[in-house]
């Protein structure tokens, strides 16, 4: 028993050691084997950077590979997709066919039948001259018959439905890849390289009705400040055309008292939902008289459209309204986002005021008138009821001076060209009127002949903060000729004397 007991006890006592051996054993196997993976891995990973490295492969991991498919599940961002181009619009005209032969001038200025798409709605069928109106005009459809709709206001005329329905009509013409449908007069003018840059800041797949209100206080009184004025033009998205076309006739039906077309369609965006987005460069021109204040002062906005042509004077002195707008297209092709934009400076030696509105017109006054003088559109125009009365406007205006010696000099342009050596427009202003006689004791604006201003094309200048060009006042080589630089204002370059 005492050796079986010994037996057992020198079995206990070796188990215990053998265990740990064996467990130390296993440990340092494990890390032998851990450290050979570790190399191999190592040589391995080493072989391919210098493949990848000599191949300029790159490295793609699990996690970037991820990310990438999370990325491509994602939907595309619509400001991604192509800038919004000419190719994107189509133009909808309200036309009447006993104004057709002297309205459809005002289209060919500024029709392109190769680029642009659109139609011209007229009442009723027009004589067209075969190959002239074809090449130079959009499409003549003839509107749908609006006889089943209510026309109830006294002073209007029922022709106001049928220009309403224009863009629901043109829609159901199933034109592919629409963005905007473009509403306008037969006596609408528009730049259109600037309509295109002002819709580029709105998302098309929204619903935008964008367009301005009319320059007379009364009239956005009478109708409303929330509506697009037709003859100015406006633009509306392609979702809210189709939304519109929907609920339209319907619409129609209930408002059979008001008097036009473009307050048929406000009230139809007003059930829709869709406010009106202002935009300053539609211009519905509800005045009368000569429209000089008004475009030597534009807005710091994009010059889009020009309407009523045949309400106002030509806007050049001494030629007919289309020559007259003709005279345009020269500096519009040029730099049409600079178009009529007014630069503001002084002439310091002489103690003049100079106003450039780019391609258009320069004015020299005698002494010094303030920016914020200048920037005021002065009152060569009468209101919409043909009176001067200055409250009639919505925005503010300036006197046109009684003192001669106040009178500006107006220089209109003359031509209009670009020179590639200084990357550079170049464009000439002359005088056609005579000022009175002045009996001031300082140098006298009638010596200046040729206003000639140098201008660098900015098209990039609507994706900028809006802000006026400065122009400055150079040495002139040739007596009789002012020279003047337009261009972006330089750091700390501001308007004083």
């Amino acid at each position: 028993m005492s050796t079986m007991k010994n037996s057992f006890k020198d079995q206990e006592q070796f188990h215990p050691s053998w265990s740990f051996s064996k467990l130390m054993a296993f440990f340092f196997l494990l890390i032998s084997i851990s450290y050979l993976f570790y190399s191999l891995r190592f040589l391995t990973h080493s072989h391919d950077c210098d493949q990848n490295q000599n191949f300029n492969i790159p490295i793609t991991t699990t996690t970037t590979t991820h990310i990438s498919k999370q990325e491509s599940l994602e939907p595309s961002n619509p400001f991604e997709e192509e800038k919004t181009n000419i190719s994107h619009l189509v133009f909808g005209i309200g036309a009447s066919a006993k104004l057709w032969k002297q309205r459809k001038e005002y289209i060919k200025l500024w029709w392109r039948p190769n680029e642009m798409r659109g139609v011209v709605w007229l009442d009723q069928k027009v004589k067209t001259q075969v190959g002239e109106d074809e090449d130079s005009l959009p499409q003549l459809r003839i509107s749908e018959d609006t006889s089943k709709f209510k026309y109830k206001n006294p002073k209007g005329h029922r022709s106001a439905i049928r220009i309403s329905r224009i863009v629901s009509e043109t829609l159901r013409l199933g034109m592919k890849g629409v963005r905007w449908f473009v509403m306008g007069d037969d006596d609408t003018v528009f730049v259109t390289e600037n309509l295109v840059k002002v819709l580029q800041k709105y998302d098309h797949n929204e619903f935008y009705y964008i367009g301005s209100s009319s320059e007379s206080h009364l009239q956005n009184i009478y109708f409303s400040y929330n509506m697009a004025y037709g003859g100015g033009g406006f633009a509306i998205s392609y979702p809210l055309a189709l939304a519109l076309e929907k609920m339209q006739d319907r619409c129609i039906q209930r408002y059979p008292g008001l008097y036009g077309s473009d307050d048929r369609i406000q009230a139809c965006m007003a059930e829709l939902g869709v406010p009106l987005t202002k935009e300053k460069g539609f211009h519905q021109f509800d005045v009368y008289g000569n429209l000089f204040g008004l475009l030597a002062a534009h807005p710091v906005t994009p010059l889009v459209s020009l309407h009523h042509l045949d309400v106002v004077e030509p806007i050049f002195p001494n030629v007919s309204r289309v020559q007259a707008l003709k005279r345009l297209n020269g500096p519009m092709k040029l730099d049409p986002t600079g178009l009529m934009q007014q630069s503001i400076c002084y002439d310091k030696t002489r103690t003049w005021t100079i106003s450039v509105s780019w391609g258009y017109a320069v004015q020299i006054f005698r002494g010094i008138f303030s920016a914020r003088e200048m920037e005021m559109p002065a009152r060569t125009f009468l209101n919409w009821y043909k009176r001067a009365d200055y409250t009639a406007y919505p925005f503010n205006t300036r006197p046109v001076s009684r003192n001669v010696c106040q009178k500006p000099f107006v220089y209109f342009l003359k031509n209009a060209m670009y020179d590639n050596d200084t990357n550079q427009t170049s464009s000439q202003y002359i005088r056609v009127q005579q000022n009175p006689d002045c009996k001031w004791k300082m140098e006298d604006p009638a010596q200046i002949k040729l206003v000639q201003v140098h201008k660098k094309p900015d098209p990039q200048l609507w994706d900028k903060s809006p802000r006026r060009n400065c122009c400055r006042v150079q040495h002139a080589k040739r007596k009789g000729v002012l020279v003047i630089d337009v261009g972006e204002c330089k750091e700390d370059e501001v308007v004083e004397l």
